[in-house]
């Protein structure tokens, strides 16, 4: 059985929300516990990249801030990797909701995302290294291009998940996760 290390990215700086989206409520909940909560039924330990305030233990966007979900990735590789786990599962704290059916294929699969929302992936520790050069030397920030060049799968095309980006997606939230 592999260790998986579940990590919700969020560095991003809210700026189509107008505030701290991480923190919004949904439901009495910040949006960012609602991500841990549907990441720990299938990890072993659970992190946030790109902050440093939460209620499990943080860790830094890698090589360094402001680079997009790559670089939370990126940081929760390396702590993967330097703590013995095989993989990352990793979700963004605007999708507070993963479908049982997503998380099976993901973790079905060696190096697999999200066909519709890339920040949910599985992504093995041997990619901590690629994914850090790449960030480091000014590659393509893109999660699409680099998992396309790593050969992780995209999985479940059609299957969209809840995203808040802006009050309004916070507004229309329980319609999206009910249908």
């Amino acid at each position: 059985m592999i260790r998986i290390l579940g990590a919700v990215l969020a560095g991003g700086r809210s700026s189509r929300f107008g505030s701290d989206k991480a923190m919004a409520t949904w439901r009495d909940t910040a949006l960012i516990d609602h991500a841990l909560a549907s990441l720990s039924p299938h990890v072993a330990d659970l992190l946030v990249v790109g902050r440093a305030d939460a209620r499990v233990r943080t860790a830094p966007d890698l090589p360094y801030p402001e680079l997009g979900p790559l670089g939370g990735i990126a940081g929760a590789l390396e702590v993967a990797a330097r703590e013995g786990f095989d993989a990352v599962l990793t979700t963004a704290c605007d999708t507070p909701r993963l479908p049982p059916a997503l998380v099976a294929a993901l973790l079905g699969e060696d190096a697999a995302h999200a066909a519709e929302a890339p920040t949910v992936g599985l992504w093995p520790v041997r990619l901590a290294a690629p994914l850090l050069a790449r960030l480091s030397a000014g590659g393509d920030r893109s999660i699409r291009g680099w998992a396309r060049d790593t050969g992780a799968v995209a999985v479940l095309p059609g299957v969209v998940l809840a995203n808040v980006n802006t009050p309004d997606d916070l507004a229309r939230l329980d319609g999206a996760v009910r249908g």
